[in-house]
């Protein structure tokens, strides 16, 4: 085959590649584009199914209603709250697990790795394990809503297989100039360890932000209920408070307006965060997959 027909393959090869991504990435954007102009538009024309492209009938009075709606703030705020505090325990417990099990010198690795990964496939079930946080007394609390699942084993695994990358002797050699195991994890392997810290950062945070059914489970006081809580209750429900006194009609285009305004409002901190770690995200997922 001669070099030009190879060269017309290798284009036409492209080009399709170039196609089927575009059109994958126009499906993926859709949805999240509709949104936006949804919540900016005449609920009307949504509801009729005239919106497209364009926004129609610029409308904000979803988002004034959004602003001054004191529980969707509170939820905002609750779930501020419990992502801080899950990601303070969830990176904590997930690297120091990782880097014990990446050294081959502990004892019982192997068994204590098959033990943990024997839990991403079995569990006690959800009625046991409400009794057990009904028991430890945590329900309609923080911990209720942050230390059920204070450790993702797929997580723990990415640490570990991460950390495994450091060589024996490298870590051999801090301890012989007397750092104990604490130092040379703080002061050697995390300095190191930026791409896939990033990377187990967003998973956890991304799931402690959207987490909502822990909140059903657990929490009876609609003063602690998290930000995607209050949302279903207004995506499902179609129930929102301080709507005041509108007609049956107003109320249900303005709860349509909301629906849209609020998922904007809740998906924009994550949607700000991302481009800040998308650099690190393919490097430190890789490494953490590949590697042991």
């Amino acid at each position: 085959m001669s070099k030009n027909a190879r060269s017309i393959g290798n284009l036409i090869f492209d080009i399709i590649n170039v196609l089927l991504l575009c059109i994958i990435l126009l499906i993926v954007l859709y949805p999240l584009y509709f949104v936006v102009i949804a919540s900016f538009s005449d609920p009307y024309q949504v509801i009729s199914g005239k919106l497209t492209i364009l926004p129609r009938g610029i409308n904000v009075l979803g988002y004034q209603r959004i602003f001054q709606n004191a529980e969707l703030w509170n939820g905002y705020l609750n779930t501020i709250q419990y992502t801080i505090a899950g990601l303070a325990i969830n990176m904590t417990l997930t690297t120091l697990g990782g880097f014990a099990l990446s050294r081959r010198t502990l004892p019982g690795r192997k068994a204590i790795m098959l033990l943990i990964t024997f839990t991403m496939y079995f569990s006690g079930g959800m009625i046991p394990s409400y009794l057990l946080i009904k028991n430890l007394h945590m329900i309609n609390t923080l911990w209720a809503m942050v230390l059920p699942g204070a450790v993702s084993v797929f997580n723990l695994i990415i640490m570990r297989t991460f950390f495994m990358q450091f060589s024996e002797e490298l870590l051999d050699a801090a301890s012989i100039d007397g750092c104990s195991a604490f130092r040379t994890l703080f002061r050697i392997v995390l300095p190191l360890s930026g791409p896939v810290m990033s990377v187990i950062l967003l998973y956890y945070g991304v799931g402690h932000w959207n987490e909502f059914f822990k909140g059903i489970l657990y929490l009876t006081d609609r003063s602690k209920y998290p930000l995607q809580l209050v949302l279903r209750n207004i995506l499902i429900q179609n129930v929102i408070t301080d709507i005041y006194d509108d007609t049956a009609v107003t109320q249900l285009l303005l709860v349509e307006s909301i629906k849209y305004g609020v998922i904007i409002v809740s998906t924009l901190p994550v949607m700000m965060l991302y481009p800040f770690l998308q650099k690190y995200f393919v490097k430190g997922a890789m490494i953490g997959a590949i590697k042991g």
